[in-house]
């Protein structure tokens, strides 16, 4: 076993450092109140620590974890939106029937001015920093939802008309 005075003494050995990294330990000594020495004693030995390696793994695990999570909430809101809009344009094709070619020109115009309410009606929405993704609870969200309209989610004439200045926010 070895003794007490063995156990105490070290053995120099001389380091070289960038000047960066050097300031930032002397930074942190001085924080601490410790000497550079025992900083660097101890960061080796975190290094050198079986431990670090489980440490850095769960570390890597947790933000991995996270990160699947991120992509599962991507998945689900990028299939309602493309749920949203393929219901959209369906009750649009349904219901909109063909322009006879002396009023297309007139129409063409309204459609412009239409659209230029939509997109100013869509960035106060963005403004608001609350989107139609946050208002859906999660709870009535089923697996389904990825994989196409329910038989009873149709869209019918009797419908309430999404592209209409009143749904878009304009009086």
């Amino acid at each position: 076993m070895a003794s007490r005075c063995e156990r105490l003494m070290k053995t120099r050995l001389n380091v070289y450092f960038s000047p960066d990294l050097l300031r930032r330990i002397e930074e942190l000594a001085d924080r601490k109140r410790l000497s550079r020495s025992s900083i660097v004693e101890a960061a080796v030995a975190s290094f050198l620590s079986p431990d670090g390696a489980d440490q850095r793994e769960a570390a890597f695990t947790r933000r991995l974890d996270r990160l699947s999570r991120q992509i599962e909430r991507l998945e689900r809101d990028v299939g309602i939106s493309v749920e949203a809009l393929a219901l959209f344009v369906r009750f649009w094709l349904t219901v909109t029937p063909p322009l006879p070619n002396d009023v297309q020109a007139a129409a063409q115009a309204k459609g412009r001015e239409r659209y230029q309410g939509y997109v100013e009606a869509l960035g106060r929405r963005l403004a608001k920093g609350k989107g139609l993704l946050q208002e859906i609870p999660n709870d009535i969200l089923t697996p389904s939802c990825n994989t196409g309209a329910a038989s009873g989610d149709e869209p019918t004439a009797d419908d309430h008309d999404p592209t209409s200045p009143e749904a878009l926010g304009q009086r």
